[in-house]
């Protein structure tokens, strides 16, 4: 594995410039090592909980990309959407497979590993700490309008149409 190809940027730096809000996890924090649990060891999607939302929001999108996995479009470990606005945290292990711990109507895209769900981190052994951006995204819409079947990259550019705020919290996992 070559160390030393050069760090990716954040994800939404290119992106157009929409409002934050506040993001925070019982389970993760920015900048730490995440715990076993949530690489693939465990597979378990961490807490999350947001606050101090944009007026107008009707609901959200909340996904965790890797920007350093080695391939030229990064990552995608978790998407979820069409999360109503009523809801502002995710318990620890809400990202099941099944979708059985997401609030109706909210959707799971499949993740870039093919499977449903929230998958860990699971960086190549001997590769520098990857970065875990976990984002919350407030959207104008109710509904994407999309499917499960819809690729995570499929959800964040609609995503993108509707986004009216962002949160983000990144810790990191190396083997």
């Amino acid at each position: 594995m070559d160390l030393t190809r050069p760090i990716a940027p954040d994800p939404y730096a290119l992106l157009p410039r929409v409002p934050s809000f506040t993001l925070v996890s019982d389970d993760v924090a920015d900048g730490a090592p995440l715990a076993d649990q949530h690489s693939d060891a465990g597979d378990v999607s961490p807490h999350l909980r947001w606050e101090d939302i944009p007026a107008g929001t009707r609901s959200f999108v909340v996904n965790c990309f890797d920007p350093d996995a080695p391939t030229p479009a990064g990552y995608w470990h978790w998407t979820v959407f069409d999360l109503p606005a009523t809801i502002t945290t995710l318990a620890t292990g809400a990202g099941q497979p099944d979708g059985a711990r997401l609030p109706l109507p909210a959707l799971q895209a499949r993740h870039d590993g093919g499977g449903a769900g929230y998958t860990g981190a699971a960086p190549p052994p001997g590769d520098r700490a990857h970065r875990y951006v976990f984002a919350v995204h407030a959207l104008d819409v109710e509904s994407l309008g999309l499917t499960p079947e819809a690729t995570p990259t499929a959800v964040a550019f609609n995503t993108l149409f509707h986004t009216i705020g962002r949160a983000v919290l990144t810790p990191t996992f190396q083997r």
